[in-house]
């Protein structure tokens, strides 16, 4: 079986793929057709010209692209009597709660479309007011009229007694809608919070349907897996269901990509079972956006992210994005002030170097400051024209009385300053010193900033990988099948073990079973748990893994996240979470023969560069061409097919045996 990787970027589509009989690992990258992202699939596999069949993992930008450009279905909403407008009222947070004049976003179902029942749940899950069917006869007449394709079902305390909603869901499928209720999508409380993410799932899943079934039907002979935002893959048929689940569904695959070859890089050092923690800060620049994270160990998970404005209150890995890339146009406002994105050029017309457009964008700017270089991009086989970058930057240049190189440099420093930012979100701002991690880069553009933005950071270790440019199609291919199971429980922290084993229980079954049913044996299944802790009295809580000194891990997690603690203050669990793993078989990473110890390169060539320091002439050197053992101290460029990686003076690169790149910088 050849397995397929496949991540849709907004400028470029990666394939990676593994031939599991020999272990060979390639790949593809090909501009992205954003008006039909299907098309780009097909047009790469054509390409690839596999006859036998195959396995495919696809992290999909269709349901992300349908909730951020406003294009998902005409949806209801079906909500308890007085609570129609939950969706609209929100929480009273706002992205800058100084500026009172900011618009709140507008709510994915207007008000003509969204209705209420007369029913009643108490909030100990006892009907108060039944369920009279005439009304949802009535609801079905006025969605007809309106012409509506999906709906979101959110009643009051639901996720206590689930019938109400079972009813309502049973009714309008029979009538040929497609229905999320929020039973099945969130059975957690927060009003808000399980309302805005089941309406988000109806909203975009039936536009991720209908691409999963061009791809199913155009790609017979093939098992196709999606990738989700928690960092596993689910089925086909589920991904129909639930497109909420595979809105970063690209980033997350990246994460999962770093954390392996992190893995497999401290697996060979002690040439046993590593026992060392993972510690890196994933940074993935591609050409439209730039992705960070933090792994301590494992992947950092949340269940409060905002997405285009509406809160998905989902387990998904804590993916904090920036509109920074390649493709980021830089332009001068009306006070003569340089700003760089978020808005990007994509993949059309693309930067200006790119023979189309004629936008400045960050990638026009390394290739005038000779950090990328022609004949080498995209290993030759696509052409760009270094002197439409040139007049890009002039252009800027005649509008702030600075000359094109000045202009680039101007615009590397505020990407690299935006950049910066997030990786202190996710690290400094998370209580974590940044300086105790390795920042493992990846993505198109990443390799010309990074070493950088690790300087800046104090960061001493830079990792990339040869799948650097297609690391998130990569981590597809090494990610497990994943379940996420959650209930609200509302227990006193002084609760037994033994009765949350039983709050755990059915949820436990759930996963196994819902395994077991896709194939996987008992030895290929692993369950983790966890609680959703916090103080009596607080309005959030902290995701805490489940063992039986569970109290003490909270007490700790509050102290590194808030700076303090109240041991004698009384607890509360608010959820159960289980985890169903389905482990797939690994991919096998090849090792590479090496040369001799501290063995030096072969310089393609001496190329005139402007660095931070100014114009000097720094040697080339072909990735491909790196054998493990290599060592050797920048400044130099290194290029590959697919990126170019830029090091500064005294950085010191040592290829292992794998062939990653493990860049040691300069601090003092």
């Amino acid at each position: 079986m050849v397995r397929i990787g496949i991540d849709i970027g907004g400028t470029f589509t990666d394939f990676v793929i593994y031939d599991s009989e020999n272990g060979d690992i390639s790949t593809l990258k090909i501009l992205t057709n954003n008006s039909n992202p299907a098309e780009t699939v097909l047009n790469g596999l054509k390409r690839l010209s596999l006859g036998h069949p195959i396995e495919i993992i696809h992290g999909s930008t269709v349901a992300t692209n349908a909730l951020l450009e406003r294009k998902g279905v005409r949806t209801a909403l079906i909500a308890t009597q007085g609570f129609k407008d939950v969706l609209q009222i929100g929480r009273q947070n706002r992205p800058n709660i100084y500026d009172w004049n900011l618009p709140p976003p507008k709510p994915l179902v207007p008000s003509e479309y969204r209705f209420e029942v007369n029913e009643r749940i108490d909030s100990h899950g006892k009907v108060v007011i039944p369920l009279v069917i005439k009304e949802i006869e009535d609801i079905f007449r006025a969605l007809t009229i309106e012409k509506i394709k999906s709906i979101a079902i959110c009643l009051l305390f639901s996720f206590l007694y689930p019938e109400h909603e079972k009813q309502i869901a049973d009714y309008f499928r029979q009538k040929g809608f497609f229905v999320s209720a929020s039973t099945e999508i969130l059975p957690e409380y927060r009003e808000y919070e399980r309302t805005s993410t089941t309406v988000v799932n109806a909203y975009v899943s039936p536009i991720l349907d209908k691409y999963l079934r061009i791809l199913q039907y155009s790609i017979p002979n093939s098992n196709i897996q999606i990738m989700q935002s928690n960092g596993g893959m689910i089925n086909l048929t589920d991904a129909r269901q639930n497109g909420v689940r595979c809105i970063l569904s690209g980033p997350a695959g990246g994460i999962v990509g770093a954390q392996y070859i992190t893995q497999s890089i401290q697996e060979f050092e002690n040439n046993t079972q590593s026992s060392n923690k993972i510690k890196i800060i994933t940074f993935d620049m591609g050409g439209t956006s730039t992705d960070v994270s933090l792994v301590d160990d494992q992947p950092t998970v949340s269940t409060d992210a905002v997405v285009g404005g509406c809160s998905i209150h989902l387990p998904l890995l804590d993916i904090h994005t920036i509109g920074a890339g390649g493709g980021s146009i830089a332009f001068v406002d009306p006070g003569g002030s340089l700003h760089v994105g978020p808005q990007s050029a994509g993949a059309n017309p693309g930067p200006a170097c790119y023979g189309i457009g004629e936008l400045p964008t960050v990638t026009d700017a390394n290739l005038v400051l000779g950090r990328i270089i022609p004949d080498y991009f995209l290993g030759g086989k696509m052409k760009i024209y270094p002197e439409r970058a040139y007049m890009s930057m002039k252009t800027i240049g005649n509008k702030v009385k600075l000359s094109p190189v000045e202009v680039a440099h101007g615009i590397i420093r505020i990407v690299n300053s935006q950049m910066e930012g997030a990786l202190r979100v996710i690290s400094v701002e998370r209580g974590y010193n940044p300086h105790d991690f390795s920042l493992f880069s990846y993505g198109g553009a990443g390799g010309l900033h990074v070493v950088d933005l690790a300087r800046n950071l104090r960061i001493p270790r830079v990792i990339i990988s040869k799948f650097a440019s297609t690391l998130s199609a990569f981590g597809m291919l090494a990610s497990n099948v994943i379940k996420d199971y959650s209930q609200t429980v509302m227990l006193p922290g002084t609760i037994g073990i033994e009765e949350i084993e039983k709050w755990f229980s059915s949820l436990t079954k759930q996963g196994v079973h819902d395994l077991k049913n896709q194939g996987f044996q008992d030895d290929k299944i692993e369950i983790l748990r966890s609680l959703d802790i916090r103080y009596s009295g607080q309005s959030y809580e902290l995701l805490i893994p489940y063992n039986n000194d569970f109290i003490n891990s909270f007490q700790m997690a509050h102290t590194m996240q808030y700076g303090y603690s109240h041991p004698v203050r009384p607890i509360e669990i608010v959820n159960i979470r289980v985890r169903a793993i389905g482990k797939v078989s690994p991919i096998k990473l090849s090792l590479f023969a090496g040369g001799e110890a501290d063995s030096s390169p072969i310089i393609e060539e001496f190329i005139r560069v402007e660095m931070n320091e100014g114009a000097v002439s720094i040697p080339i050197f072909n990735y491909d061409y790196l054998l493990p053992g290599t060592r050797f101290e920048g400044p130099a460029l290194i290029v590959s097919t697919d990126t170019t990686i830029l090091l500064n003076p005294l950085d010191i690169v040592n290829v292992d045996n794998f062939r990653n790149l493990l860049i040691d910088i300069n601090l003092n």
